[in-house]
């Protein structure tokens, strides 16, 4: 049984406008499979059972969602930049009844294809652990550095991971990764991991799925309705 200090709790940054996506809706309302892609990524995480509450933090006036599910709440605060959303998401949790010690499960709500034994795996690394950690892929390509449309170098992709998301850390701790980059609007603050790590910390890798990559591109909405046509059938 999950102590009351150890909760879990999800929070999807849904603000942006996803202009990379050239959809005339922002990406994560773009129907994928019948119906809005965040709500399939909602819906893996209300799945897991061990999941406190799913917030959902959206751009200010953004009235898209009608989620009846008890355990998923809207707040729009999101702000300009994804870090700007979560750290507003942080402390919309705090305001109504999460506390320092709980944990939190950042996802971007455009990767739609993330599974709920994802989700549990990475709870179940990370409970354990005094920092926490997130889901990512060791490179499988060879990586190169580009100057003028040209390759300038290549890059040893040993030890080099694809960070995905979820990313689970207490929310104290990433609340105050995230705070001394408000000053500067979050720059260089690329993933929740990336503050945890500037703050000192070496979160967890815990292997994910190529399958969990995040909806970018145009193409991109196609392999992701296959991918989920082919779960129902």
């Amino acid at each position: 049984m999950t102590k009351f200090s150890e909760r879990c709790f999800a929070l999807l940054p849904c603000a942006g406008t996803g202009s990379r996506a050239g959809t005339a809706l922002p990406k994560q309302y773009q129907p994928v499979a019948g119906q809005p892609m965040v709500l399939h990524t909602l819906a893996a995480f209300a799945s897991v059972t061990r999941m406190a509450q799913v917030l959902v933090v959206v751009a200010p006036g953004d009235r898209f969602l009608d989620v009846s599910e008890p355990r998923v709440s809207v707040a729009d605060c999101g702000g300009q930049t994804r870090a700007e959303s979560v750290f507003n998401g942080l402390g919309h949790l705090l305001e109504h009844g999460a506390n320092l010690r709980d944990w939190v499960l950042v996802h971007d709500a455009a990767r739609c294809l993330v599974t709920p034994s994802q989700i549990e795996a990475l709870i179940d690394v990370c409970l354990p652990d005094s920092v926490g950690g997130l889901l990512g892929l060791p490179l499988p390509d060879t990586l190169k550095s580009e100057q003028g449309g040209r390759v300038s170098a290549t890059i040893d992709r040993a030890h080099k991971w694809l960070a995905q998301t979820p990313q689970m850390f207490r929310i104290g701790m990433l609340r105050d990764a995230l705070e001394p980059h408000a000053q500067s609007g979050f720059a260089g603050i690329t993933d929740e991991a990336s503050a945890v790590e500037a703050a000192g910390y070496q979160p967890l890798l815990v292997r994910g799925s190529a399958r969990n990559f995040k909806v970018t591109y145009p193409e991109d909405f196609a392999l992701a309705e296959a991918i989920l046509k082919s779960r129902t059938t």
